[in-house]
């Protein structure tokens, strides 16, 4: 396994342009099998996966948005048939967890204007809003921050590594 953890210049086009360069430099230049290649992104870092995924979805097997928004274009995802998992806390302080409801719903609206059905629909897309007991127990203090724990989560990374 090889994990690449780009550190990025900003959360915009710049850093999505870099990470797509970076993505298809390791395709190119190692022994990947380019049906395994996953991609996540936490916060800013999810917002430049959005970007990413709108330009070049195809790259990426799945994708898992954990605790941010989304910022790129939908129909390319839609077109390459993408997965996307939504992770947020429902009180997330930074974003609150509306965007990620909001992308999900009009992901799955273009995916319904395309003629699937709601069984592939939730094959291809997953909206998981933790609410307060998720992080109960936990040093979590506040929603956002609590972000890392979807990471040893075992439902999480076992659906982006399921595909």
């Amino acid at each position: 396994m090889i994990i690449v953890a780009p550190q990025l210049n900003d959360w915009e086009q710049n850093s999505a342009d870099q990470t797509i360069a970076l993505t298809e430099y390791f395709l190119k230049n190692y022994k990947i099998d380019s049906s395994k290649v996953y991609i996540n992104g936490y916060s800013g870092g999810g917002e430049t996966l959005s970007l990413v995924l709108g330009k070049r979805p195809e790259l990426y097997t799945a994708a898992l948005m954990c605790s941010s928004q989304w910022d790129g274009a939908y129909e390319p995802v839609v077109k390459s048939r993408t997965p996307v998992y939504f992770v947020i806390g429902e009180n997330d302080e930074y974003y609150s967890s509306d965007p990620f409801k909001k992308a999900y719903q009009t992901l799955y609206d273009l995916y319904k204007k395309e003629g699937l059905s709601k069984c592939q629909i939730d094959k291809l897309l997953v909206l998981d809003v933790k609410g307060s007991d998720y992080f109960a127990g936990t040093k979590v203090t506040y929603q956002h921050g609590g972000g890392y724990l979807f990471c040893r989560d075992k439902e999480i990374m076992g659906w982006l590594f399921d595909y």
